[in-house]
């Protein structure tokens, strides 16, 4: 997952491929909530590991349920309806779907069993509306206290006397989620009689309440409905464990990937979803009709779509989105390339949601040049015409972030100007629902080379280039190529083969087949972790021989072009702005003077337990410094370009600034 303050896209040109998808989170908290509603042990299966899964997960360990791992499942034991403890603070992050029916359920508990529950989440959960529904448990006679702005969290459920002698009425015009909660609090109230709850207006996001009745359904119990108007609870309705339960793949982050095969996959080459499909039980899996209204060709089954580009461009919509809310988001960034304006309709319940959703679509969308019309609970969108870098401020939304990643794609659009690349300010966000959305988007999309950035760290032996790399990289949460581990790898390889250090054939074969994987941190050669002893002093001296062969160099060099891979690259090394990456958008050259390189390492050895010499060592490396200066293949040197950079006197901190500040001045965005 990336954790970085922002994530630059390069402009993107084609996808292709396969992606599993995560769980559903609308599914996975439910189910989660059910179990430890039930009497028993229930199996959870493909559970989405998420920010919200999480807070569920955590509330209901709190509330004395046992929750432990097992194999890939995630294992239940409920409460049987029962309370385990009557006090608690739970802290729900920004989920609403755990905020909302977890007010609900122990609102119900607290009154009927006695206790004391404070709900509480970030800042913007402290600003999404529940007032409807504390008014309808308050109807019911639970007690609840505002403690901050009425109508919205947090709150402090305390007791009261909870009766179902007359129905519950929830107004359906604001969140579907109010239903859900009442929905899966009404059983608990059973004992007392059957539980008649009536909507007041227009219910929206019906297909998210089927999901509730279908699960609640899984978990033994049968709701009747008449229409979506009257919702009745069976008298003695009791919650029951259905042992295994599977979580299918969320539809709504299907819609990204149903997207971007619209746009950007051919036939001969699709982009296929796996997790989700016809079958699915989630609202959101009527995206597929929204997108094939746009020209997208989708062949769907059980548990699977493949989607190709049709009509291009896409044909614009005008829409009533009530039945995909979520998922009608992506529809707004899908919009940019159409062949006419599209207007989403009946979508106010984006306003209640993570954020604003219909004033943030509109804000960022116009950053990237587009023409936006913003009505109270609708949102036109006009094709792109022109285009700017920007900066897309993700309002702590998932959502808007994960959109937004398709925008990348504009340089499909005929008659723009140049594409630009795009930043997603706090990627992170993504963690609500699908924390390797990034990871997998990179999977199946593809950039010309060229537009891939790389930053190149180049400098003499000892200088902390690595190191440095190492941490400008996680800064911009690119990949890293430690070219000196490459030149490493094959001197450790040729001290354990006996191959002399000047047979230039020998060791370009061997060179060129070295089985090499890097992790984060860690480097493989086969089956064996050589990262301590790619440090050996005898290893990097040979390393330094053998880089003088042209022919080694020649066996690396398209490995080392082959880490160009989105969404960008730092390398290090001795030649990466001058020989490998010599169009990289940044090149800094490290110029620490020999004593303070030699001093480095004197008290990196000693810091280990190795005994060193700080005379031999600072001989050893001007010897190296004079080597590698002198060699006929890609001498030591700065890029004529090169920003140089002195870091005899700072920080590893203070040169990461240096550089991401020098990297700032070549971005678009300002």
């Amino acid at each position: 997952m990336y954790t970085t303050a922002f994530l630059d896209l390069p402009p993107l040109r084609s996808a292709a491929g396969t992606v599993r998808l995560p769980g559903s989170k609308s599914i996975s908290n439910r189910v989660l909530l059910l179990a430890g509603l039930s009497e028993g042990r229930t199996r959870l299966h493909d559970l989405l590991d998420s920010d919200d899964t999480r807070v569920m997960i955590e509330a209901l360990r709190q509330l004395g349920c046992g929750i432990e791992h097992e194999a890939d499942a995630l294992v239940v034991t409920g409460l049987g309806g029962r309370l385990a403890v009557r006090e608690a603070s739970l802290f729900l992050g920004n989920a609403g779907t755990a905020m909302r029916p977890l007010v609900a359920v122990l609102a119900v508990l607290s009154g009927l069993q006695g206790g004391r529950f404070e709900l509480s989440g970030v800042p913007r959960m402290h600003e999404r509306p529940i007032g409807d529904l504390v008014d309808a448990l308050r109807s019911l006679g639970c007690r609840i206290d505002d403690l901050g702005q009425a109508g919205y969290p947090p709150l402090r459920l305390a007791g009261g006397s909870p009766r179902v002698d007359a129905p519950i009425r929830v107004r359906g015009d604001v969140s579907s989620q109010f239903l859900t909660a009442l929905l899966m609090a009404a059983p608990l109230l059973s004992v007392q009689g059957p539980v008649r709850i009536e909507v007041v207006g227009e219910l929206i996001s019906k297909p998210y309440i089927e999901i509730t009745l279908q699960l609640l359904q899984r978990f033994g119990v049968h709701v009747q409905r008449d229409g979506w108007q009257v919702f009745t609870v069976p008298e003695a309705s009791v919650y029951r464990s259905p042992g295994d339960i599977h979580v299918e793949a969320d539809a709504s982050s299907a819609s990204y990937f149903i997207a971007l095969g619209a746009v950007a996959a051919s036939a001969q080459a699709p982009v296929r979803i796996e997790g989700v499909g016809a079958h699915s039980i989630q609202g959101d899996i009527r995206f597929v009709e929204a997108a094939q209204a746009m020209g997208a060709v989708v062949h769907q089954g059980p548990n699977w779509l493949e989607v190709h580009r049709g009509t291009w461009p896409l044909r614009a919509l005008d829409l009533d989105c009530n039945h995909i809310p979520d998922a009608a988001m992506t529809l707004a960034v899908m919009a940019l390339y159409a062949d006419g304006p599209t207007r989403l309709r009946n979508i106010a319940s984006w306003r209640v949601k993570e954020t604003d959703r219909i004033a943030a679509m509109a804000t960022e969308l116009r950053k990237l040049g587009a023409e936006v019309v913003e009505g109270s609970d609708s949102l036109t969108v006009h094709p792109l015409r022109q285009v700017r870098a920007a900066a897309i401020h993700t309002y702590d939304d998932h959502r808007v972030a994960m959109c937004f990643s398709l925008a990348a794609f504009h340089g499909l659009i005929e008659g723009l100007s140049t594409p630009q690349p795009l930043r997603i300010l706090d990627p992170r966000c993504v963690a609500k629902t699908f924390p390797d959305y990034f990871e997998t988007l990179f999977t199946v999309v593809r950039a010309e080379v060229a537009d891939i950035p790389v930053l190149t760290i180049d400098g003499p032996t000892a200088s902390g280039k690595g190191t440095l790399a190492a941490e400008v990289a996680k800064a911009l949460g690119y990949h890293l190529l430690d070219s000196g581990a490459l030149y490493r790898a094959a001197a450790l390889s040729a001290l354990e083969g006996g191959v002399d250090a000047e047979d230039e054939t020998a060791l370009a074969t061997l060179a060129a087949g070295l089985p090499l994987r890097f992790e984060p941190g860690r480097v493989w050669l086969g089956e064996r972790d050589v990262s301590e002893d790619l440090r050996r002093e005898d290893v990097g001296a040979l390393a330094s021989r053998i880089s003088a062969h042209p022919g080694v160099r020649k066996a690396l060099r398209q490995r080392q072009l082959d880490f160009r891979r989105l969404p960008g690259l730092v390398a290090d090394g001795r030649d990466m702005g001058t020989v490998i990456f010599p169009d990289a958008a940044l090149k800094v050259f490290l110029t620490a003077s020999a004593e303070t390189r030699a001093e480095r390492r004197y008290k990196q050895l000693i810091s280990k337990g190795i005994s060193a010499n700080l005379a031999t060592l600072l001989q050893d490396l001007q010897a190296r410094d004079a080597r590698d200066r002198s060699r006929i293949a890609a001498p030591l040197r700065p890029a004529e370009d090169a920003q140089l950079l002195d870091n005899s006197a700072l920080s590893i901190e203070a040169s990461v600034q240096q550089v991401l500040a020098w990297w700032a001045q070549r971005r678009p965005f300002g």
